[in-house]
């Protein structure tokens, strides 16, 4: 029987409180050792909202009815409708998705900014077809029906790219928040992206998905709240929102809109020629490579039942579209603005990461700019435990209880998840450090889950006769096909002879070829070998 009562040591769940308040005394310390200045008022304001997120944070996990790691997974699946909402769109509207909008907006173009709306379509395609079925057999991570079907070394190997994923998206999210306090607050970019980790895996470790959902409903509060303040400012210094539309379609031309559907005929469209088959690529990556996430079953898996897990996930899709265009105005504001009468080179290349801190600390005043950074100190921060917590989750779920100890107490694997946390937030920070632009992780942690997770998951839940053999072979052709193409970002160059490369880039739709062609792979192979390997029907979890 778990434990019903809240953990004895009260003091505990202060500690990183006292390690937070340590971190910025040490940090400001470091500053002026450096001979940099601080931005003090920005500083407090950091200290303030960090503060405020971990004492509702603290509060939070009280509401756990147990010490289970059931309960910290999954709020005792008692989340109501607007909690749930509130959480849903949070965990993606943050750090990456407002840094990330906002960079893809001044450097590339309106055109390419496809993951706010890509994102946004994927929750109300999850919310309509998988969100139901998920918690109607009250699974208790993404991977359990694969586990089921598939078996729990299959499983375990499927959690590979699973975590890949979580571990690009927090390393977006941290990245976003070391570039607005590199910025803002004059720390270098390692600096700042250290610090921010350490507090973010400490809140972290206090571990509970109602403190999670609970501080995601702040998070949305004083993120609105900010950028809504700062927009007004910002476009009062660059000369109003008409102004500001006029200059970034002259300056971007045909990429200031999104591309028509005839952009696929070069006779008619020369200018886009081969790049809208990468385009359609990445927009088919983000649509369907939005739904197989840990981070999104975990809250459809909380809900109550099975409507509210439908409607929270539909709605929460609707809410982050709007949510993208306070940061697409940021980034045309960023395009018009005349840097050099501030002082300060116009961003570019790697350092349009840094577009929307640049926006909010050199075009508002600095109490605006206050009440900005910490709306984004915020945003990150709610953003980065979701993540964390859910890597964690499938860590010790599907991985660490099957494979190294089935028999383990709810106590132990409740500690088992909070060591994860340490470990996955650790490596996130070291990927972040070394790929600075936020908008390249946020594409990268989708790419591989929808080309590896999104054909698993769909022949999991509606393939009767998917089984194991056809599990496998369906992953070896989608790593095969996938890293054939090549990554840049990882230093993986270019093996298969796909056609449409420009620039050493291949614009050949490689990845939605490779998705479809594991889907295709797991439908034949397991329908192939049904005597071989009879297929397993699934089974209502239950807890």
């Amino acid at each position: 029987m778990p434990n019903q009562t809240p953990p004895s040591n009260k003091h505990q769940k202060y500690l990183p409180i006292l390690l937070l308040l340590g971190l910025f005394i040490a940090s400001s310390l470091f500053v002026n050792y450096q001979g940099k200045t601080v931005f003090w008022s920005g500083f407090i304001a950091m200290m303030f909202f960090y503060l405020l997120i971990f004492v509702v944070g603290i509060w939070a996990s009280n509401l756990r009815k147990t010490d289970s790691a059931s309960d910290v997974m999954l709020a005792g699946r008692s989340i109501p409708l607007g909690i749930a909402v509130f959480t849903m769109s949070a965990t993606w509207i943050g750090g990456g998705f407002i840094n990330g909008t906002a960079e893809a907006t001044f450097r590339d173009g309106l055109a390419w900014v496809q993951a706010p709306w890509g994102y946004a379509l994927s929750l109300i395609i999850g919310g309509l077809f998988f969100a139901r079925k998920m918690r109607r057999y009250e699974f208790k991570t993404m991977l359990d029906p694969l586990a089921q079907r598939y078996g729990k070394k299959m499983a375990a190997l499927l959690f590979l790219p699973a975590l890949a994923g979580e571990i690009f998206w927090t390393a977006a999210i941290l990245t976003a928040l070391g570039t607005t306090f590199g910025t803002v607050l004059g720390l270098d970019f390692n600096t700042s992206m250290i610090l921010s980790a350490i507090i973010a895996i400490a809140y972290t470790a206090i571990g509970g998905l109602w403190a999670v959902a609970l501080t995601d409903i702040l998070q949305m509060i004083l993120l609105m709240l900010g950028l809504g303040l700062v927009i007004p400012f910002a476009l009062q210094t660059v000369g109003g929102l008409d102004m500001v539309l006029t200059t970034y379609q002259a300056q971007k031309g045909s990429l200031s809109l999104l591309p028509p559907w005839q952009a696929w005929d070069v006779a008619k469209h020369p200018a886009w020629g081969n790049y809208f088959w990468n385009w359609l690529d990445f927009a088919l990556l983000l649509i369907f490579g939005g739904i197989p996430w840990q981070v999104y079953f975990q809250r459809v898996l909380s809900a109550k039942n099975e409507k509210t897990a439908m409607w929270l996930s539909i709605i929460a899709g609707f809410v982050c579209f709007l949510a993208a265009v306070p940061a697409v105005i940021i980034g045309m504001i960023g395009v018009t603005a005349d840097w050099s009468a501030f002082g300060v080179a116009k961003p570019t290349g790697a350092d349009s990461a840094y577009i929307l801190p640049y926006v909010i600390y050199h075009l508002t005043n600095p109490y605006v700019a206050t009440i900005g950074l910490g709306a984004v100190a915020a945003a990150v921060m709610s953003s980065v435990d979701s993540s964390i917590l859910s890597a964690s989750s499938m860590a010790s779920w599907n991985v660490y209880r099957p494979l190294v100890k089935p028999n383990i107490s709810n106590e132990n694997l409740t500690k088992v998840i909070k060591r994860c946390i340490w470990i996955v937030g650790i490596a996130a920070t070291l990927l972040a450090i070394q790929v600075k632009s936020v908008y390249t992780l946020w594409f990268l942690c989708s790419d591989f889950v929808f080309v590896i997770l999104f054909p698993q998951l769909v022949t999991a839940l509606f393939d009767k006769k998917a089984n194991r053999y056809g599990s496998m072979a369906g992953f070896a052709v989608a790593f095969v096909l996938r890293f054939g193409g090549g990554e840049a970002t990882l230093g993986i160059p270019q093996i298969l002879p796909y056609p449409m490369v420009v620039d050493e880039v291949v614009l050949f739709p490689f990845r939605t070829f490779a998705m479809v062609s594991s889907l295709l792979t797991i439908v034949l192979v397991s329908r192939f070998t049904q005597r071989q390997c009879a297929p397993v029907v699934l089974a209502k979890a239950g807890g």
